[in-house]
This record gives C-alpha cells, sequence and structure tokens, in this order.
C-alpha cells in the first residue's frame, strides 16, 4: 500500500469553512432529505462552493451507503451515498469525510449533495 499525500491549503489552493446563515434544503424526488440552519460552506481553489450538512439535519433513512470511495489530498477519504428515491440520477449522490484532515476538521459529521444529482439546494433566508 502507498502513502497518499496530505497537503495543506495555501495561497495557490485556498480552503475555507465558514458557517452559512441561510437555511439550506435539499430535495430529491419531491422528498426532503436535508433542512438545516447549520450549514457550513466550504470554498475550495477555483471550485464552487460546497454546503456541508450535519447530519442531524439530514433524512438518513433516505440515504444507502455505497462501495464507491475516493480521496483528497486535502480532506481525506470520502465515503458516498445514494438516494434510491431518485432514481439512477441519484447514485452516489451524497459524499461524507468520516475523518476530514485537520485543515477541514468542521467537515466531520457533515454531508454534502453533488448539485446534479438532486433535484435541489437552496439557500433561503
Amino acid at each position: 500500500m502507498t502513502d497518499r499525500p496530505v497537503l495543506q491549503p495555501s495561497p495557490s489552493h485556498p480552503i475555507t469553512v465558514v458557517a452559512n446563515p441561510a437555511r439550506v434544503v435539499v430535495t430529491v424526488a419531491g422528498r426532503t432529505v436535508a433542512d438545516t440552519r447549520n450549514a457550513l460552506t466550504l470554498r475550495e481553489g477555483k471550485y464552487p462552493a460546497v454546503q456541508y450538512i450535519p447530519r442531524a439535519d439530514v433524512d438518513l433513512a433516505l440515504l444507502e451507503p455505497s462501495d464507491t470511495a475516493s480521496y483528497c489530498p486535502f480532506k481525506g477519504e470520502a465515503g458516498y451515498y445514494s438516494i434510491p428515491v431518485g432514481g439512477e440520477r441519484s447514485v452516489d449522490a451524497v459524499w461524507v469525510y468520516e475523518s476530514p484532515y485537520p485543515a477541514v476538521a468542521e467537515i466531520k459529521d457533515h454531508v454534502a449533495f453533488y448539485p446534479d444529482r438532486v433535484d435541489s439546494i437552496s439557500e433561503l433566508p
């Protein structure tokens, strides 16, 4: 097994995690999968901002664990979930870092959704 690189955010690859004051609601197939006022917004480099939602505010009964995994040298090992009510489009729609690296420790116990694999990720007042 080879060691994977662990990288730190830097001016050339900044990462910030801040509390989102908005209410964030995620829907799939007419179902509310997540509804929170405690989302964290992660901004990384030039990528679009991502909402990380506390597990406590996600309807975990709608999620099904996946065998998919990925690695980010800034955040760590990611696991995935599908949302069966969304059909094929919602396979691997959710990711989570169970043990995120210290630079993004705040996202522990939070999940994120791919915008193109859910119906909506809304930020409401």
